[in-house]
Protein backbone atom coordinates (compact mmCIF):
# COMPACT_ATOMS: atom_id res chain seq x y z
CA UNK A 1 0.00 0.00 0.00
CA UNK A 2 1.43 3.50 -0.49
CA UNK A 3 1.82 5.40 2.42
CA UNK A 4 2.38 8.90 3.44
CA UNK A 5 4.64 10.31 6.27
CA UNK A 6 4.07 13.37 8.53
CA UNK A 7 7.07 14.11 10.63
CA UNK A 8 6.17 16.93 13.19
CA UNK A 9 9.99 18.57 14.02
CA UNK A 10 9.73 21.40 16.68
CA UNK A 11 10.86 21.81 20.41
CA UNK A 12 13.81 22.49 21.72
CA UNK A 13 14.90 19.36 23.92
CA UNK A 14 15.73 21.37 27.03
CA UNK A 15 16.63 18.54 29.09
CA UNK A 16 19.99 17.78 26.51
CA UNK A 17 20.84 21.52 27.00
CA UNK A 18 23.56 22.72 26.24
CA UNK A 19 23.85 20.67 23.08
CA UNK A 20 20.19 21.31 22.56
CA UNK A 21 19.22 24.65 21.85
CA UNK A 22 16.41 26.73 20.68
CA UNK A 23 18.07 27.57 17.25
CA UNK A 24 19.56 23.73 17.42
CA UNK A 25 17.31 21.59 18.85
CA UNK A 26 17.92 17.22 19.45
CA UNK A 27 16.26 16.57 16.10
CA UNK A 28 19.16 18.38 14.19
CA UNK A 29 21.91 16.71 16.44
CA UNK A 30 23.84 13.30 15.74
CA UNK A 31 21.89 11.50 18.91
CA UNK A 32 23.08 8.71 19.18
CA UNK A 33 24.56 9.14 15.80
CA UNK A 34 26.38 8.97 13.69
CA UNK A 35 23.27 10.43 11.94
CA UNK A 36 21.15 13.24 13.38
CA UNK A 37 17.71 12.20 15.03
CA UNK A 38 15.92 13.81 12.09
CA UNK A 39 17.96 11.99 9.50
CA UNK A 40 17.43 8.95 11.48
CA UNK A 41 13.43 9.62 11.26
CA UNK A 42 13.50 8.88 7.89
CA UNK A 43 15.51 6.20 7.08
CA UNK A 44 14.29 3.73 9.09
CA UNK A 45 11.08 4.62 7.00
CA UNK A 46 12.49 3.03 3.93
CA UNK A 47 10.72 0.81 2.14
CA UNK A 48 7.42 2.20 3.83
CA UNK A 49 7.25 5.33 2.78
CA UNK A 50 9.25 7.44 -0.55
CA UNK A 51 10.56 10.62 0.49
CA UNK A 52 8.56 12.44 -1.75
CA UNK A 53 5.59 11.27 0.31
CA UNK A 54 7.01 12.61 3.19
CA UNK A 55 6.02 16.39 4.51
CA UNK A 56 7.77 17.72 7.26
CA UNK A 57 6.62 21.08 9.85
CA UNK A 58 8.96 22.54 11.74
CA UNK A 59 9.63 25.97 12.52
CA UNK A 60 10.82 29.06 10.67
CA UNK A 61 14.65 28.97 12.11
CA UNK A 62 15.03 24.98 11.67
CA UNK A 63 13.76 24.80 7.79
CA UNK A 64 16.97 25.60 6.27
CA UNK A 65 18.91 23.13 8.17
CA UNK A 66 15.94 20.88 8.22
CA UNK A 67 16.42 20.86 4.12
CA UNK A 68 20.10 20.40 3.99
CA UNK A 69 19.85 17.20 5.97
CA UNK A 70 17.13 15.77 3.73
CA UNK A 71 17.71 16.21 0.13
CA UNK A 72 15.53 14.17 -0.71
CA UNK A 73 12.62 15.07 0.43
CA UNK A 74 10.98 17.61 -1.80
CA UNK A 75 11.59 21.46 -0.57
CA UNK A 76 8.02 22.20 -1.32
CA UNK A 77 6.94 19.07 1.42
CA UNK A 78 9.00 21.48 4.40
CA UNK A 79 6.32 23.46 5.59
CA UNK A 80 7.43 26.23 7.89
CA UNK A 81 4.78 26.67 10.86
CA UNK A 82 4.76 30.88 11.55
CA UNK A 83 4.19 29.88 15.18
CA UNK A 84 4.48 26.89 17.53
CA UNK A 85 1.29 25.11 18.41
CA UNK A 86 1.56 21.76 19.43
CA UNK A 87 1.28 18.34 17.69
CA UNK A 88 -2.82 18.90 17.21
CA UNK A 89 -2.54 21.13 14.11
CA UNK A 90 1.03 19.97 13.16
CA UNK A 91 -0.30 16.38 12.27
CA UNK A 92 -3.59 17.60 11.31
CA UNK A 93 -2.50 19.87 8.57
CA UNK A 94 0.10 17.31 7.74
CA UNK A 95 -3.06 15.01 7.09
CA UNK A 96 -4.82 17.63 4.40
CA UNK A 97 -1.73 17.82 3.07
CA UNK A 98 -1.89 14.15 2.04
CA UNK A 99 -5.52 14.41 1.59
CA UNK A 100 -5.10 16.68 -1.24
CA UNK A 101 -3.04 14.21 -2.66
CA UNK A 102 -5.01 11.03 -2.23
CA UNK A 103 -8.19 11.73 -0.03
CA UNK A 104 -7.98 7.30 0.83
CA UNK A 105 -4.45 7.65 1.92
CA UNK A 106 -3.00 5.64 4.81
CA UNK A 107 -0.51 8.37 6.39
CA UNK A 108 1.74 7.96 9.71
CA UNK A 109 2.80 10.35 12.00
CA UNK A 110 6.66 9.80 13.27
CA UNK A 111 8.04 12.55 15.83
CA UNK A 112 11.57 13.58 14.48
CA UNK A 113 13.24 12.79 17.78
CA UNK A 114 12.60 9.42 18.97
CA UNK A 115 15.58 6.88 18.60
CA UNK A 116 14.27 2.95 17.94
CA UNK A 117 16.94 0.26 18.47
CA UNK A 118 14.93 -2.39 16.39
CA UNK A 119 13.97 -1.47 12.87
CA UNK A 120 12.44 -4.45 11.33
CA UNK A 121 10.11 -4.66 14.29
CA UNK A 122 8.98 -0.88 14.29
CA UNK A 123 8.14 -1.43 9.85
CA UNK A 124 6.47 -4.35 11.13
CA UNK A 125 4.49 -2.68 13.70
CA UNK A 126 3.46 0.28 10.99
CA UNK A 127 2.35 -2.11 8.45
CA UNK A 128 0.33 -3.74 10.45
CA UNK A 129 -1.29 -0.76 11.80
CA UNK A 130 -1.99 0.49 8.18
CA UNK A 131 -4.03 -2.75 7.98
CA UNK A 132 -5.81 -1.51 11.23
CA UNK A 133 -6.18 2.00 9.95
CA UNK A 134 -8.15 0.21 6.64
CA UNK A 135 -11.05 -0.32 8.77
CA UNK A 136 -11.16 3.36 10.05
CA UNK A 137 -9.44 3.39 13.59
CA UNK A 138 -7.33 5.60 14.39
CA UNK A 139 -4.11 3.50 15.54
CA UNK A 140 -1.13 4.06 18.13
CA UNK A 141 2.06 2.12 18.26
CA UNK A 142 1.77 0.79 21.83
CA UNK A 143 5.50 -0.22 23.39
CA UNK A 144 6.13 -3.37 25.74
CA UNK A 145 7.14 -1.67 28.49
CA UNK A 146 10.23 -2.98 29.96
CA UNK A 147 10.06 -1.13 33.32
CA UNK A 148 8.00 1.14 35.43
CA UNK A 149 8.36 4.36 33.79
CA UNK A 150 6.82 7.50 35.41
CA UNK A 151 8.31 9.99 32.25
CA UNK A 152 6.20 8.43 30.20
CA UNK A 153 1.80 7.82 29.42
CA UNK A 154 0.34 4.56 29.23
CA UNK A 155 -2.35 3.05 26.91
CA UNK A 156 -4.47 0.52 28.35
CA UNK A 157 -5.18 -2.38 25.44
CA UNK A 158 -8.57 -4.00 25.45
CA UNK A 159 -10.52 -6.09 23.29
CA UNK A 160 -8.17 -7.81 20.20
CA UNK A 161 -8.91 -7.08 16.86
CA UNK A 162 -7.27 -10.00 15.60
CA UNK A 163 -4.01 -10.92 13.78
CA UNK A 164 -2.49 -8.02 11.17
CA UNK A 165 0.91 -8.03 9.79
CA UNK A 166 1.85 -10.95 11.98
CA UNK A 167 0.84 -8.67 14.95
CA UNK A 168 -2.15 -8.58 17.23
CA UNK A 169 -3.76 -4.86 17.64
CA UNK A 170 -6.67 -4.17 20.47
CA UNK A 171 -8.90 -1.68 20.92
CA UNK A 172 -7.77 1.05 22.98
CA UNK A 173 -10.14 1.25 26.65
CA UNK A 174 -8.12 4.42 27.75
CA UNK A 175 -4.98 6.93 27.93
CA UNK A 176 -3.15 7.58 31.03
CA UNK A 177 -1.31 10.52 32.05
CA UNK A 178 2.62 10.54 33.24
CA UNK A 179 1.72 7.82 37.16
CA UNK A 180 3.93 8.24 40.25
CA UNK A 181 6.11 4.85 40.84
CA UNK A 182 3.75 2.58 42.02
CA UNK A 183 0.93 3.12 39.66
CA UNK A 184 3.36 2.90 36.90
CA UNK A 185 4.55 -0.51 38.49
CA UNK A 186 1.14 -1.73 38.96
CA UNK A 187 0.69 -1.10 35.23
CA UNK A 188 3.45 -2.98 34.04
CA UNK A 189 2.65 -6.14 36.38
CA UNK A 190 -1.12 -6.31 34.90
CA UNK A 191 0.44 -6.91 31.46
CA UNK A 192 -2.46 -4.67 30.38
CA UNK A 193 -1.19 -1.26 29.45
CA UNK A 194 1.69 -0.22 27.31
CA UNK A 195 3.95 3.03 26.75
CA UNK A 196 2.24 5.85 25.10
CA UNK A 197 5.00 6.73 22.09
CA UNK A 198 2.77 9.07 20.28
CA UNK A 199 3.30 7.10 16.85
CA UNK A 200 0.53 7.27 14.73
CA UNK A 201 -1.13 5.69 11.57
CA UNK A 202 -4.49 6.21 10.30
CA UNK A 203 -6.09 7.21 6.73
CA UNK A 204 -5.95 10.71 6.15
CA UNK A 205 -9.47 11.25 5.88
CA UNK A 206 -10.21 9.66 9.59
CA UNK A 207 -8.66 11.89 10.77
CA UNK A 208 -9.84 14.79 9.47
CA UNK A 209 -13.14 13.82 10.25
CA UNK A 210 -12.28 13.04 13.90
CA UNK A 211 -10.54 16.89 14.11
CA UNK A 212 -13.96 18.39 12.93
CA UNK A 213 -15.71 16.15 15.39
CA UNK A 214 -13.26 16.95 17.98
CA UNK A 215 -11.43 20.09 17.75
CA UNK A 216 -13.63 21.87 15.27
CA UNK A 217 -12.16 25.18 15.87
CA UNK A 218 -8.57 23.83 15.24
CA UNK A 219 -10.09 21.99 11.51
CA UNK A 220 -11.74 25.34 10.50
CA UNK A 221 -8.61 27.01 10.40
CA UNK A 222 -6.66 24.66 9.15
CA UNK A 223 -9.14 24.01 6.01
CA UNK A 224 -8.79 27.84 5.41
CA UNK A 225 -5.10 27.23 4.88
CA UNK A 226 -5.72 24.04 2.72
CA UNK A 227 -7.92 25.85 0.63
CA UNK A 228 -5.09 28.49 0.00
CA UNK A 229 -2.11 26.25 -0.14
CA UNK A 230 -2.02 26.16 -3.97
CA UNK A 231 -3.08 29.50 -4.64
CA UNK A 232 -0.41 32.47 -4.44
CA UNK A 233 -2.60 33.50 -1.39
CA UNK A 234 -0.67 30.61 0.23
CA UNK A 235 1.96 32.57 2.60
CA UNK A 236 -0.27 35.22 3.73
CA UNK A 237 -3.30 33.02 4.76
CA UNK A 238 -1.17 30.54 6.46
CA UNK A 239 0.89 33.83 7.93
CA UNK A 240 -2.62 35.21 9.30
CA UNK A 241 -4.30 32.03 10.33
CA UNK A 242 -1.92 30.19 11.69
CA UNK A 243 -0.90 31.81 15.00
CA UNK A 244 -5.18 31.66 15.78
CA UNK A 245 -4.97 28.43 15.82
CA UNK A 246 -5.54 26.98 19.29
CA UNK A 247 -2.11 25.10 21.00
CA UNK A 248 -3.28 21.33 21.46
CA UNK A 249 -1.92 17.62 21.48
CA UNK A 250 -2.94 15.36 19.25
CA UNK A 251 -3.11 13.21 22.13
CA UNK A 252 -5.55 15.15 24.29
CA UNK A 253 -6.83 16.83 21.23
CA UNK A 254 -8.00 13.53 19.39
CA UNK A 255 -7.18 10.24 20.66
CA UNK A 256 -8.41 10.25 24.08
CA UNK A 257 -11.68 11.33 23.36
CA UNK A 258 -11.99 9.67 19.76
CA UNK A 259 -14.46 6.59 19.09
CA UNK A 260 -12.78 4.20 17.38
CA UNK A 261 -9.12 4.00 18.68
CA UNK A 262 -6.43 1.34 18.00
CA UNK A 263 -3.25 0.15 19.54
CA UNK A 264 -0.69 -2.56 18.09
CA UNK A 265 1.98 -3.55 20.97
CA UNK A 266 5.60 -3.64 19.41
CA UNK A 267 8.78 -4.20 21.65
CA UNK A 268 11.13 -2.22 18.98
CA UNK A 269 13.47 -1.14 21.44
CA UNK A 270 11.85 2.59 21.57
CA UNK A 271 12.95 5.90 23.34
CA UNK A 272 12.19 8.98 23.16
CA UNK A 273 16.07 10.03 24.31
CA UNK A 274 14.50 12.50 26.59
CA UNK A 275 17.81 13.34 28.51
CA UNK A 276 21.42 12.39 28.99
CA UNK A 277 20.86 9.59 31.11
CA UNK A 278 18.84 7.95 28.90
CA UNK A 279 21.23 8.51 26.27
CA UNK A 280 24.07 7.19 28.18
CA UNK A 281 21.65 3.41 28.43
CA UNK A 282 21.27 3.63 24.52
CA UNK A 283 24.97 4.03 23.87
CA UNK A 284 25.90 1.55 26.49
CA UNK A 285 27.32 -1.98 25.66
CA UNK A 286 28.61 -4.51 27.57
CA UNK A 287 32.12 -3.93 29.15
CA UNK A 288 32.16 0.17 28.50
CA UNK A 289 31.71 2.44 31.82
CA UNK A 290 32.84 5.44 30.30
CA UNK A 291 30.91 6.91 26.96
CA UNK A 292 32.07 9.52 25.34
CA UNK A 293 30.42 11.10 22.17
CA UNK A 294 32.58 13.90 20.02
CA UNK A 295 35.47 14.13 22.48
CA UNK A 296 38.23 12.81 23.67
CA UNK A 297 38.03 11.47 27.32
CA UNK A 298 41.23 10.66 29.36
CA UNK A 299 39.35 8.64 32.43
CA UNK A 300 41.60 7.92 35.34
CA UNK A 301 39.57 6.30 37.77
CA UNK A 302 36.09 7.45 36.90
CA UNK A 303 33.01 5.44 36.03
CA UNK A 304 29.90 5.47 34.58
CA UNK A 305 30.20 9.07 32.88
CA UNK A 306 28.72 10.50 29.78
CA UNK A 307 30.81 13.11 27.99
CA UNK A 308 29.04 14.92 25.05
CA UNK A 309 31.83 17.32 23.61
CA UNK A 310 33.25 19.74 20.69
CA UNK A 311 36.23 18.00 19.99
CA UNK A 312 38.27 18.87 23.14
CA UNK A 313 39.91 16.68 25.07
CA UNK A 314 38.34 15.85 28.63
CA UNK A 315 39.85 14.53 31.85
CA UNK A 316 38.51 12.82 34.63
CA UNK A 317 39.77 11.79 37.65
CA UNK A 318 38.18 9.83 40.73
CA UNK A 319 34.98 11.01 39.05
CA UNK A 320 31.36 8.60 38.59
CA UNK A 321 28.03 8.98 37.57
CA UNK A 322 28.61 12.15 35.73
CA UNK A 323 27.32 13.63 32.62
CA UNK A 324 29.75 16.46 31.43
CA UNK A 325 28.61 18.28 28.24
CA UNK A 326 30.87 20.65 26.76
CA UNK A 327 30.18 23.24 24.20
CA UNK A 328 31.74 26.39 22.82
CA UNK A 329 29.77 28.88 25.40
CA UNK A 330 28.66 26.32 28.31
CA UNK A 331 30.21 23.47 30.23
CA UNK A 332 27.58 21.36 32.04
CA UNK A 333 28.60 18.92 34.84
CA UNK A 334 25.51 16.79 36.66
CA UNK A 335 25.35 13.98 38.32
CA UNK A 336 23.50 11.63 35.83
CA UNK A 337 20.64 10.83 38.36
CA UNK A 338 19.63 14.04 38.10
CA UNK A 339 19.72 14.46 33.94
CA UNK A 340 16.13 15.22 34.25
CA UNK A 341 16.66 18.23 36.14
CA UNK A 342 18.63 19.96 33.68
CA UNK A 343 15.49 21.91 32.41
CA UNK A 344 15.98 23.41 35.63
CA UNK A 345 18.94 25.44 34.47
CA UNK A 346 17.28 26.45 30.90
CA UNK A 347 14.58 28.10 33.16
CA UNK A 348 16.67 30.06 35.31
CA UNK A 349 18.40 30.99 32.14
CA UNK A 350 14.46 32.22 30.86
CA UNK A 351 13.58 33.80 34.34
CA UNK A 352 17.09 35.99 34.01
CA UNK A 353 16.77 37.10 30.52
CA UNK A 354 19.99 35.11 29.79
CA UNK A 355 17.88 34.04 26.02
CA UNK A 356 21.67 33.75 24.53
CA UNK A 357 22.26 30.51 25.99
CA UNK A 358 18.85 29.14 25.37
Amino acid sequence: MRMYAVIPAGGSGTRLWPASRAARPKFLLPFPGPRTMLQSTLDRLEGLVDPAHTFILTGRQHAVSVGRQLPNVPQQNIVVEPAARGSGPAIGFGAMLVAMRDPDAIMGSFAADHFIADEPVFRQAVQSAAEVARDGYLVTIGIQPGRPETGYGYIRQGESLGEHNGLQAFVVEEFKEKPDLETATRYVESGEYLWNASIFVWQARTLIEAMKELIPDVYSCLESIAAEWDTDQRDAVLEERWPELRDVTIDHGIMEHASRVAVVPADCGWTDLGDWNSLGEVLATSGEDNLSIQARHIAEDTHATLVFGNSRTVATLGVENLVIVDTDDVLLVCDRSRAQDVRRIVQRLKDNGDTGLI
